[in-house]
This record gives C-alpha cells, sequence and structure tokens, in this order.
C-alpha cells in the first residue's frame, strides 16, 4: 500500500549506494544472495532469541533488497535477476515467522496462518503477473520491474513494519501475526477483485 509513496523518498539514497558498487565491479546478483544470507540470518537470531540482531539484519535485508534493483537498471537487468531477486523476497519473509515458530511451540499455530497467508499472497501476486506480462498489461506505480506488479494493501513495506513490530514486541508474536496475516486475506480478496476487472 505505501511502497509507491515511498519510492521517490528511497530511491535517490539508493542510486548513489548502487552506483559506487557498480563502480566497484559488484553485480545485482551478489546484492541479491547478500541480502537473502542477511534475512536467513535475521531468521536465525529470532530462533535463538537476539531479536535486537534481527532487527539489524532485517534493515540490512531492505536496503540490499533496494540496492540490488537499482544496480540491475545501471548494469543492466536480467531476467534471471529479476527470478533471483523474486525468490531471496520470499526466502526472507518465509525465515522470519519460522524463526519465532521454531523459537517458541506456542507460536508455531500463529506462525503456520501467517505462512499460509504469504503463500495465498504470493500466488495472487505472481499468478496475475504472469498473465498480465501475456497479455501486455503494464504498471507505472511501482518503477521498473521485471515483472508487473499488482499493488494491495499488505506489501513490502506493510511487511517490514509487522517484522519489526514483532521483534520489538516478540510476546506480542501470535497477535501481530494473526492480524497481519488477516490483513494478507484482504489484499488476496482485492487481488481477486483486481484481476476480475482487468482480466
Amino acid at each position: 500500500m505505501f511502497d509507491a509513496r515511498l519510492r521517490p523518498h528511497v530511491d535517490p539514497l539508493l542510486s548513489i549506494v548502487a552506483g559506487r558498487l557498480a563502480a566497484a565491479g559488484i553485480s545485482a546478483n551478489m546484492v541479491t544472495l547478500a541480502g537473502l544470507l542477511a534475512g536467513l540470518a535475521a531468521g536465525f537470531a529470532i530462533w535463538t532469541g537476539h531479536y535486537w540482531w534481527a532487527l539489524g539484519l532485517i534493515a540490512i535485508n531492505r536496503i540490499l533488497d533496494g540496492v540490488d534493483g537499482t544496480l540491475a537498471r545501471i548494469n543492466g537487468a536480467t531476467d534471471f535477476g529479476g527470478y533471483l531477486d523474486s525468490l531471496a523476497d520470499f526466502g526472507f519473509y518465509i525465515a522470519v515467522p519460522l524463526g519465532f515458530g521454531l523459537a517458541d511451540p506456542a507460536r508455531l499455530p500463529a506462525a503456520a496462518v501467517l505462512l499460509a497467508s504469504f503463500t495465498l499472497t504470493a500466488v495472487s501476486f505472481l499468478a496475475f503477473a504472469a498473465i498480465a506480462a501475456k497479455r501486455g498489461l503494464g504498471d507505472t506505480e511501482h518503477g521498473a520491474k521485471s515483472f508487473i506488479y499488482s499493488t494491495g494493501l499488505a506489501e513490502g513495506g506493510e511487511t517490514i513494519a509487522a517484522f519489526v513490530l514483532m521483534c520489538l514486541f516478540p510476546a506480542w508474536f501470535s497477535e501481530i501475526a494473526y492480524g497481519f496475516a488477516a490483513l494478507c486475506m484482504m489484499t488476496v480478496g482485492q487481488r481477486i477483485w483486481m484481476a476480475h476487472q482487468r482480466l
């Protein structure tokens, strides 16, 4: 919901960092993999109860996720890079709830519900992108991307806000997880309606 609004404020900083990395010969795929490692490490930090470390690793993951796309546009975007970026994003999105679930069996039901909602959100997102690309539909809200984005109530910015709240208030993980899962399901409904209208 907020991703497109945040882009004008974030993109100039990402461009500076990406320009320096490009000059150093670092590829976008290298940055994507580094971001994935930070995201997986955040899940491990949560599993072991190191929530402040997890917050730092989440921040690193999100910065690198922004930088890799900007760097790809500087060096020349590839389809494989877009594929790898999407895979890395969902690896991170899985790692954080899984870390909470593994840390405390009492949290497993909430973690499972949240991960199930992420699965449906991902399908609603990627299935629309595939069909929209086949039909030549465009998207101007999210900037240059490897595939078409469909806006929803729960996007990247909202997911990160939920993860941060979970790390700051781990005792409230289940409540936050159930609440965000409900928002994800509303997003799925929103995208189904949008797909019905556009397809």
